[in-house]
């Protein structure tokens, strides 16, 4: 019983306002990891020749596999929030529709959730991309260095 009231009280400091600057800088961070996988399939296509290479190819497969998936979960999660927040209307109304107003807020809970497993997900997307070119980049300053 207690979990139900603390709940309830967690729910009740939820004001629209709140609500939509929250989904606006989901908004705002989802459109941008949107940007970034531009960028990382432009810096997967500069240096495909060795990401094919043998030694690189499993892990290049892998992460860029990763990365197709998670465009599509980012389109994905980019329409459930635009949906959310063009739904924040029922709370600013002005008619009492307790049920569905506490069901938004509900949905809101859970979308925190959601958007904060996905952004944990970009990072470390991005960590394994990042870290991918960053050995591609040092054994070719070795191969320079070694000629």
């Amino acid at each position: 019983m207690k979990k139900d009231k603390s709940e309830a009280k967690y729910q009740e400091w939820l004001s629209p306002d709140m609500i939509h600057k929250t989904s606006l800088n989901w908004l705002s961070e989802i459109e941008f990891i949107k940007d970034e996988q531009l960028f990382f399939n432009d810096l997967i296509k500069s240096y495909t020749l060795q990401l094919i290479d043998s030694k690189h190819f499993k892990k290049s497969k892998e992460i860029i596999d990763g990365l197709k998936a998670f465009e599509k979960e980012t389109n994905d999660i980019l329409k459930t929030v635009k949906m959310h927040e063009r739904a924040l209307e029922i709370l600013v109304d002005g008619i009492d529709q307790i049920k569905e107003e506490e069901a938004y807020k509900r949905d809101h809970l859970s979308l925190i959730i959601d958007v904060s497993n996905f952004q944990k997900k970009h990072r470390t997307i991005k960590k394994e991309i990042f870290s991918l070119i960053k050995g591609i980049i040092n054994q070719k300053k070795q191969k320079s260095l070694l000629q």
